[in-house]
């Protein structure tokens, strides 16, 4: 529910995209200006992950997580009471901006402590089904944001929206912030990280994640180009580029995101079940596979009508999710114990910020300069390629234990003549 709180924003952000072009972007350029918004809060990403990473090695996970939800939540509710541009002029827009600086910050800390948090109290043999429950909180962010900006269109008419009715959606951030607070303090510490904590252990820290695990640190940024460039263009960049590619009126875009999201919702958790059966590694070549293949033929489908739109955009979405739902399960376990938290959250927001958070810039921009509809489907081809490279440096980790402060290793089988039991 904490992550879901999180994710709320980036999906009213993305749903609200034309309104918030017409409140603090207006001009020819409006669309770039709130993609620019959107990208500009994962600048401070790889800082939020330099910061709260390390400190959740030091400290613990409970503490940061609890921070980081009501910086989020602060941040977010202030967008929805900011004044417009015919208000305050250039000064909205600078601030819009300020607080998705916040935001990114806070969310550089976010997702890779939730993320490890839950790999390190989940069972070996359970990580792939736990684990996914968080993503399920990421696209239930999505989908109630989705869905609550969809109310409002309904409720209140076009007009309405654009004039005061987008604000609504941010505001609801923070009721929902401080319940995600509220939970988060009620939890105890990962047994993993109290474990290696009452004893002496190797340094922790970013030189040492980036001296030390220098493998771990290229594998985990190299998967998650694929995941991001995938994930951003699909459930942020879809909306405007429907709308503005396509002409699909924005309730009908609101309604298939929240449509094809809800599908992969309700697929995750089996996802996840079956990574513990078959592997990380099998579920992240057949997506990556997938999404080179049919990316194109994909996006030239949802050209031709609202209808097929949507069958694209679930066939997407379907292939995405062995990614998705395996990543609490498979990046946590790259790293030790002592660097888990710093490793991740440098290597993932780094990457992200690089490529994720700009991939709806880059696609609006490289479509309005070349008027090819289809650079999506490209870019997440050529992403997937990046992640099929670091694929072959991935280890493989399902039911392996998370415990001490050796890079987690494969599951051997048991020696001849042991019961297996007694090697779990």
């Amino acid at each position: 529910m904490g992550n879901a709180t999180e994710w709320f924003d980036y999906g009213v952000y993305a749903a609200t995209a034309t309104y918030l072009t017409d409140a603090f972007f207006p001009g020819e350029l409006g669309t770039l200006g709130t993609m620019l918004g959107f990208a500009v809060s994962f600048v401070l990403r790889p800082l939020g992950g330099m910061v709260w990473g390390p400190l959740g090695d030091r400290i613990g996970r409970k503490a940061v997580l609890a921070t980081t939800i009501l910086l989020m939540a602060a941040a977010t509710g202030a967008i929805g009471v900011l004044p417009s541009h015919t208000t305050i002029g250039v000064f909205a827009p600078i601030l819009l901006i300020a607080l998705r600086v916040v935001q990114g910050f806070s969310t550089g800390g976010e997702y890779g402590g939730a993320a490890t948090y839950l790999a390190e109290c989940a069972s070996d043999r359970k990580r792939g089904f736990l684990g996914s429950f968080l993503e399920f909180g990421t696209l239930g962010g999505f989908v109630g944001g989705s869905a609550t900006v969809l109310a409002c269109q309904l409720a209140f008419g076009s007009d309405a929206m654009h004039d005061w009715g987008w604000r609504i959606p941010f505001l609801l951030a923070v009721p929902l912030g401080l319940t995600g607070w509220y939970l988060r303090t009620k939890l105890d510490e990962s047994p993993v990280f109290s474990e290696v904590a009452e004893h002496k252990h190797p340094p922790g820290g970013l030189r040492e994640v980036v001296t030390t695990y220098r493998r771990e640190t290229l594998t985990l940024g190299g998967l998650v180009v694929a995941l991001n460039v995938v994930n951003y263009t699909l459930l942020t960049y879809q909306p405007t580029y429907l709308q503005n590619t396509i002409g699909m009126g924005e309730s009908a875009t609101t309604a298939m995101m929240l449509v094809g999201q809800l599908v992969m919702m309700v697929v995750l958790p089996f996802f996840g079940r079956l990574s513990d059966s078959v592997g990380r590694r099998p579920m992240w070549l057949f997506s990556l596979v997938g999404l080179a293949v049919l990316a194109l033929p994909m996006y030239w489908l949802m050209g031709q009508g609202t209808g097929w739109a949507i069958i694209g955009f679930i066939v997407l979405g379907l292939l995405y999710v062995p990614q998705l739902s395996t990543i609490s399960s498979t990046f946590p376990a790259i790293f030790p114990t002592h660097v888990r938290y710093a490793g991740f959250a440098l290597a993932y927001n780094v990457s992200t910020a690089a490529f994720g958070g700009t991939a709806p810039l880059i696609n609006e921009a490289v479509i309005e300069t070349t008027d090819w509809a289809l650079f999506p489907a490209a870019y997440m081809v050529g992403a997937s390629l990046i992640g099929l490279v670091a694929w072959f440096f991935l280890r493989e980790t399902a039911g392996t234990s998370l415990r001490g402060t050796e890079v987690p290793e494969a599951v051997q089988p048991p020696p001849a003549g042991l019961p297996a039991q007694l090697t779990d």
